[in-house]
């Protein structure tokens, strides 16, 4: 479903190149969970980037669905991202104006679909994360928690391909923790594929399979097939 092929990452800093990614191949599966782990600056962030069509490579080539995200124009990389991609953030990104069914409906509402019919898909989706009784609820209103399951149900209101979590639980406690990672594997569970950056083992565990990145580059591979 997804293919990255001897993808390179180089940005410059003045004078300075720093290769974030260094020939990177990789196959990730419908519905695979991948837990991408690494030290700071092995370029974790910068591959999840990619692949959710935020940056381009430098070389290499990187398809989602059988269509590139390399060598393509801004609008059409938006595109794909819209339709292809939902984005979870380790600080949520809600507005703060806004109440959780019309947060979750954002990026529907960004198409120019009305909110009347976007709520209905919303408020089903927050029902699914567990938050039924907060759709009229601001994120100040709401927990650490409850946002973090606001955010999800944003990503999930374009149905897309797959689900890209940035240290989705980075933000919060070890409780709060377990009962979002129980959400992320329940939409696994149900076919979902989910590819997630994290530094701790515990939270990489959660998925099928971990790469690790060192230096830019996949340095172990590992699938379990199973959860830990």
């Amino acid at each position: 479903m997804i293919e990255i092929r001897n993808a390179n990452k180089v940005y410059r800093q003045g004078l300075k190149e720093i290769q974030a990614l260094r020939n990177v191949t990789l196959s990730i599966g419908k519905g695979q969970f991948l837990s991408i782990m690494g030290p700071s600056g092995s370029g974790k962030s910068t591959l999840l980037n990619l692949i959710g069509g935020l940056d381009q490579p430098s070389g290499g080539e990187i398809f989602i669905q059988g269509k590139p995200l390399h060598g393509i124009t801004d609008d059409e990389l938006t595109l794909i991202r819209r339709r292809q991609v939902g984005f979870i953030f380790q600080f949520f990104n809600l507005l703060p104006i806004l109440t959780a069914a019309e947060n979750a409906g954002l990026p529907l509402l960004l198409e120019g679909i009305p909110f009347s019919k976007v709520k209905p898909k919303a408020e089903a989706l927050l029902a699914r994360v567990g938050l039924a009784e907060r759709t009229e609820h601001r994120p100040e209103q709401l927990s650490g928690g409850e946002m973090q399951g606001v955010a999800i149900a944003r990503a999930l209101i374009t149905n897309p391909a797959v689900l890209l979590a940035d240290e989705p639980t980075g933000n919060l406690d070890s409780r709060t923790s377990e009962e979002i990672f129980r959400l992320l594997t329940g939409l696994h569970d149900e076919g979902q594929t989910i590819v997630m950056v994290t530094h701790d083992p515990r939270a990489a565990a959660h998925g099928t399979r971990t790469i690790t990145l060192r230096d830019g580059g996949i340095a172990e591979d590992h699938s379990t097939g199973v959860r830990a």
